[in-house]
């Protein structure tokens, strides 16, 4: 019988030894720095069948607000400098860009969409969308998700 998995957040002092080392071999693996399980365990000091046991049951934390994508999407008038104005409001704010789609401009509107990490927000997101709404030419400013 399927049962739903529990989290819960846990001090990495707390943990046992094999986690902190099951997530350093991870990290090797997912920055390059070891190129094989193999290698990742033998460079934390960890049996390949610890890692294979609890390789999907941990991950680092991550602060609601850091690291998190959003992604906006923007209907706006059909002007120069409108999509200009949104991504220097964004810069502003230190949020980065990763995406940035749009769908050819019908009836004077184009509709954008924007996914962008905001791991360096200083605003509320409620508070950085009304700031986007605000830009003239955009007609509606909303989160599609994050």
């Amino acid at each position: 019988m399927y049962q739903k998995p529990k989290y819960y957040i846990i001090e990495a002092a707390a943990l046992p030894e094999v986690f902190l080392k099951v997530a350093e071999a991870k990290r090797l693996l997912s920055t390059g720095v070891a190129s094989t399980v193999n290698e990742a365990t033998k460079m934390t000091d960890i049996s390949r069948s610890a890692f294979y046991k609890y390789r999907d049951a941990i991950l680092p934390f991550q602060n609601m607000m850091t690291g998190r994508i959003i992604t906006f999407q923007f209907m706006l008038h059909d002007e120069p400098g409108v999509l200009s104005n949104i991504l220097s409001a964004l810069a502003q704010e230190s949020v980065n860009i990763l995406t940035i789609n749009s769908i050819i401009p019908t009836n004077g509107c184009a509709l954008v969409t924007i996914s962008a990490q905001t791991s360096e927000i200083s605003l509320t997101l409620e508070d950085l969308l009304t700031n986007l709404g605000a830009i003239p030419g955009v007609i509606k400013a909303e989160v599609l998700a994050g």
